[in-house]
């Protein structure tokens, strides 16, 4: 296959011209005239001098803004409909051609030379256009009350945003250049389908602000019914999780930072994180992190802002015991709800007495709840309740006490490694017989196998980062089959934010690792459905419930594979200090500090242990909802020495003239390789509307607005919806032969990075195709499940089909 690339590129964006040294001849210090050293000849017909004039203009705008949009010297610019602010913003429905006319007059009492008009940027879907032919060399006599109209032409080939900013020269007397003056006017076009309107936002955004928090009101709570065998626990408690409350000082802090008022913790928050305030600060922090998970969860009690009905449940026809609460946008984690989460309602109209009911399952948009006999006794259908959701805060309470350990321990040359002296020697690296041969061909990864093996970092981490595709989990992986062949004392914990992730570890070192030496460890809260059937047999699933087998059992295992919240429960079991001479942890951008430490303080010696660090901190990070903690820093970014980091460069998923093709705002994309799925290339190749026929990759810039709606904090992007759904109406319309068609929507994949640009996709396609598979980038992980697919993802401004 010729591994041709070719790139769609809408004109949006100035054409970049040959970097030249700045001039300094000729350029104004302060508000005032332009002038430059070329002559109306030489700005005339020379391309470096309307780059000079364009570059002197730019530079000033960013600083003379107000002035350079100023009407002057009796010269004003209109045009209907009007300028506001020096802009012009035009909107362009259902067509791709426009037309305007720019009112030049003399409103003064002295004629003016109109000279010269131009974009200060090369745009090709736009042209200028006047009667006179206006140029320096023949410039057009304005006396008082003279006017000129000058054409803009819009030429949109796609839907999107097309900015243009032009400059107008005028001078009072054409033998001093010195003498000329500048008008600039901001012209946007957006282009924009009946589809696009549509998809509007339904409401102005009105961001939701941290209310203060108070105590929650006393009242009468009456348990309700667990969920049974949701666990076997045979694991004993030997320590203790306290339960952290949110103490009073921290709402004197929320309100003291939302107004600028002194407060004592504010200077904790504003120091650089230390060993000496590392536990205090991180605490703090999840603190104010918990009281924004209160206001967001708050959203979505009923009655609430958008539903102003009280909610009906319904019966169960399984099992009677249960109640069926629907709740809208739960299978999206709106609200986050799992098994074993507690929920209080109250019937409507009445006061003091809530009841608790606790989830035992989760289907799509509904809830099945336990409640205690006393409801149940009085239910009758139709029945009208208030419902309020709550905060799981056992994942809280575990970061905090890791936080806390982390001092006990005395991780510090863990997390503020030193760097090594310029005399200290270099590790020796083993020789090794990888179990995945490929890995030989790329020199990063073999190397970071080695230094893992050779514990060369200890006691700081190492870290394996690089873009998606380039073989990080493979390269943990391969380190842990190593590890576990040549150490025979060796006990390693492997991790992952994600059980999706967690899962993907296990199945990868079970490839070449006995079945008993590995122990897959879920929380009770995981759906048994959800368990991967190749792995229940090394997991602590039995029947519908989890078992979790005694501290000396689970000791025995020489692999234990979890998620990071979940290792806690080792720690809480009392799983000696030390046990685990290697901790892994695969995708740690998608978590933030205080969840890595979980399966760190408490079970990893400092001196002895590994630890062994897998990510992208390119690519989306942890859900962090507090706008404190965004910028105090519940996630941070260390710098570690470059002899304990390798970052690996070489695509195992895209060819390597892909990679090559993407600039650097592009991230390289993650889906797969034309080695994997041969089937989908060979009919996606024939694909007409491709740019380069024989390859079915497109690069589409799309420029558009990132906007929000009603409360939400979530973008959506309508210019890119709007072009993914003419790519979908164009794979769908294809035909081979005997006009069958040949792209199937079930062979469609759709990935969009925000929420609701996922929400919008989703309300265009009810125009076009139900039968589409759409996910969230962050659900879609790396499992790169969509690898024989023709896949659209939109990411950045960025709007990819991406075949294969």
């Amino acid at each position: 296959m010729e591994s041709a690339v070719r790139a769609l590129y809408v004109d949006q964006w100035p054409t970049p011209g040959t970097r030249r040294p700045q001039a300094t001849a000729g350029r104004a210090t302060g508000p005032g005239p332009l002038s430059t050293t070329t002559s109306p000849d030489e700005a005339e017909t020379g391309v470096r001098a309307r780059r000079k004039l364009a570059s002197l203009l730019m530079g000033r705008l960013k600083t003379d803004r107000a002035q350079f949009i100023s009407d002057k010297s009796g010269v004003s610019i209109t045009s209907d409909p009007q300028f506001v602010n020096g802009k012009l913003s035009l909107c362009v429905e259902g067509t791709y051609e426009y037309s305007v006319n720019l009112n030049v007059t003399n409103t003064g009492t002295e004629p003016v030379y109109f000279t010269y008009y131009s974009p200060l940027t090369r745009l090709r879907y736009l042209s200028l256009t006047d009667e006179h032919n206006v140029t320096k060399s023949n410039p057009l006599t304005l006396r008082p009350g003279d006017s000129c109209d000058v054409q803009l032409h819009f030429h949109c080939s796609w839907v999107g945003i097309y900015p243009a900013t032009l400059a107008f020269e005028f001078t009072p007397d054409l033998q001093t250049s010195s003498a000329a003056f500048h008008i600039v006017r901001f012209i946007e076009a957006q282009c924009i389908t009946s589809l696009g309107l549509e998809l509007a936002p339904v409401a102005p955004f009105r961001p939701r602000s941290l209310p203060a928090w108070t105590p929650t009101a006393t009242s009468t709570i009456v348990d309700g019914q667990r969920p049974e065998g949701m666990s076997l626990m045979q694991l004993k408690n030997v320590l203790d999780l306290k339960k952290y409350a949110i103490p009073p000082y921290v709402n004197q802090l929320v309100n003291a930072l939302k107004s600028s008022l002194p407060h004592n913790r504010r200077a904790l928050l504003q120091s650089p994180l230390s060993w000496e305030n590392y536990a205090e600060k991180f605490q703090l922090l999840l603190f104010l992190e918990e009281l924004q998970m209160v206001v967001d969860m708050k959203r979505y009690n009923i009655p609430n802002d958008d539903k102003e009905e009280h909610a009906v449940m319904t019966r169960d026809a399984k099992n009677k015991k249960l109640l069926v609460l629907e709740v809208p946008g739960v299978a999206e984690n709106r609200p986050s709800v799992l098994r074993g989460d507690e929920l209080l309602v109250r019937p409507a109209g009445e006061t003091g007495v809530k009841y608790r009911g606790y989830v035992h399952s989760v289907e799509l948009n509904r809830v099945k709840l336990g409640f205690s006999s006393e409801l149940l006794s009085r239910f009758y259908e139709g029945m009208k309740f208030s419902v309020e959701f709550t905060v799981n805060r056992l994942t809280l309470r575990l970061q905090h006490r890791a936080a806390e350990l982390v001092e006990e321990h005395g991780l510090e040359e863990l997390l503020f490694p030193a760097a090594p002296s310029s005399s200290a020697q270099q590790p020796e690296l083993p020789n090794l017989s990888l179990f995945d041969w490929k890995l030989e061909r790329n020199e990063e990864q073999f190397r970071a196998v080695k230094h893992i093996v050779a514990g060369s970092s200890r006691p700081a981490p190492y870290l394996v980062f690089g873009p998606p595709g380039t073989g990080k989990t493979v390269t943990l992986v391969e380190a842990i089959k190593q590890i576990e062949k040549t150490q025979a004392s060796c006990r390693i914990l492997a991790c992952a934010p994600s059980n999706s992730a967690a899962d993907l570890l296990c199945k990868k070192i079970l490839d070449h690792v006995d079945d008993f030496k590995v122990f897959r460890m879920y929380a009770s809260s995981r759906d048994p459905k959800m368990v991967p059937e190749e792995l229940k047999a090394c997991s602590n699933l039995v029947g519908d419930c989890y078992l979790y087998p005694p501290k000396e059992k689970l000791m025995e295992y020489r692999v234990v594979v979890t998620t990071l919240l979940t290792a806690g429960r080792l720690v809480s079991g009392g799983v000696p200090t030390g046990h685990y001479t290697h901790v892994f942890v695969d995708e740690a951008g998608h978590a933030v500090e205080t969840e890595c430490l979980v399966p760190l303080a408490g079970l990893l010696h400092v001196q002895t242990g590994q630890v062994v660090l897998a990510g992208d901190p390119e690519q989306l990070g942890p859900i962090i909802r507090s706008p404190f903690c965004q910028k105090y820093g519940l996630e941070r970014y260390r710098t570690l020495s470059q002899q304990n980091v390798t970052e690996l460069c070489h695509n195992r998923t895209l060819q390597n003239f892909v990679i090559q093709s993407c600039t650097s705002s592009v991230y390289i994309f993650l889906i797969g390789s034309t080695n994997y799925c041969e089937y989908s290339i060979k009919r996606l190749i024939e694909y007409v509307r491709l740019l380069s026929q024989g390859f079915p990759l497109i690069f589409h810039g799309v420029t558009g607005v990132d906007e929000r709606e009603s409360s939400s904090p979530s973008f959506f992007n309508r210019a890119e919806v709007e072009v993914l759904m003419d790519y979908v109406k164009k794979l769908l319309q294809t035909h081979g032969k005997k006009g069958l068609a040949t792209i199937a929507p079930r062979d469609i994949g759709i990935i969009a990075p925000y929420r609701k640009q996922v929400q919008k996709i989703r309300q265009a396609l009810n125009k076009v195709e139900k039968d589409l598979n759409i996910v969230n980038m962050k659900t879609l992980k790396v499992t790169e499940r969509f690898t024989r697919k023709p896949t659209l993802e939109t990411l950045s401004g960025q709007l990819v089909p991406v075949g294969g």
